[in-house]
């Protein structure tokens, strides 16, 4: 079963040729190839509300310095670029697209930071990683497709170093109301395992990590989304954006996240959790 939803999940994400794609807009923009810069491609490689701005905010809820830091459900690898240059991080980012993980290789060859970042294809539920194996764990939109929260979070803690932190980014249930599909993590409620975040904070304590902050931030990602979807009408999708990665059903899916989270149903949160 778990195989079979795995599948179903990757092939939700999957663009085939992503990185070609990605560099082929590129081209059209008139950028140098042989001079690409982590701002250059920060519209695609972070698939998350609010991109780039959300990533370097969490960065800024630790000492992040110097850290081994995993990303669970890294994506394109953007968070993992962005901590090894501006932090001196070394990272790691697993995630269940192959193809994801194929342009997150690329990605960092491509602005210069492959010695920093390495990716890995795999399950976050099975983490290919020894225990007590990074400072810092942090994964951003990942558990809504997953079904099995208990070992999801358990893994999180094995491979996490006494003393380290385990950061957080995600969409939570508020109510118990019934969520509108296609949203960008899945296509219809199949293969979308929403929870609440005193679910998730019960599951978490419980394997002995202790709530050091936690953050509401629909209301960041309400404006995040109204800025983004007025842009669109004025100007049209932008070269290199979430577009690139949902084609043509990104509107429809970010029109329903949005609404979801303006009705109070769906909310965001960010929060940090020490072992």
């Amino acid at each position: 079963m778990m195989n079979y939803l795995n599948k179903t999940i990757e092939q939700h994400y999957l663009k085939e040729s992503l990185y070609e794609d990605i560099l082929q807009r590129l081209s059209e923009m008139g950028k140098d190839l042989k001079n690409i810069t982590r701002e250059d491609i920060a519209g695609v490689d972070e698939f998350h509300v609010r991109g780039a701005a959300v990533s370097k905010e969490l960065a800024e809820s630790i000492d992040l310095n110097n850290k081994s830091v995993l990303d669970i459900g890294c994506g394109l690898g953007g968070p993992c670029r962005m901590l090894a240059e501006r932090y001196n991080c070394t990272t790691s980012g697993i995630d269940l697209s192959k193809e994801y993980i194929r342009t997150a290789e690329k990605l960092s060859q491509l602005v210069k930071l492959e010695s920093k970042t390495s990716f890995f294809q795999g399950d976050a539920t099975a983490l290919p990683f020894e225990d007590e194996s990074f400072d810092v764990v942090w994964t951003q939109h990942v558990q809504m497709n997953v079904p099995n929260k208990q070992k999801f979070y358990s893994e999180i803690n094995r491979v996490l170093k006494p003393n380290g932190f385990f950061l957080y980014y995600d969409i939570l249930k508020n109510n118990d109301e019934r969520v509108k599909y296609p949203m960008p993590w899945a296509t219809s409620e199949d293969h979308s395992f929403l929870f609440k975040n005193n679910e998730m904070d019960d599951i978490v304590t419980k394997l002995g990590l202790t709530k050091v902050s936690s953050k509401d931030q629909t209301r960041a990602g309400i404006e995040f989304f109204e800025g983004m979807l007025s842009k669109i009408k004025e100007f049209g999708p932008p070269k290199i954006g979430l577009n690139v990665l949902m084609g043509e059903t990104t509107k429809p899916k970010l029109l329903n996240l949005l609404e979801h989270f303006k009705n109070g149903s769906l909310i965001l949160e960010s929060g940090v959790y020490k072992k």
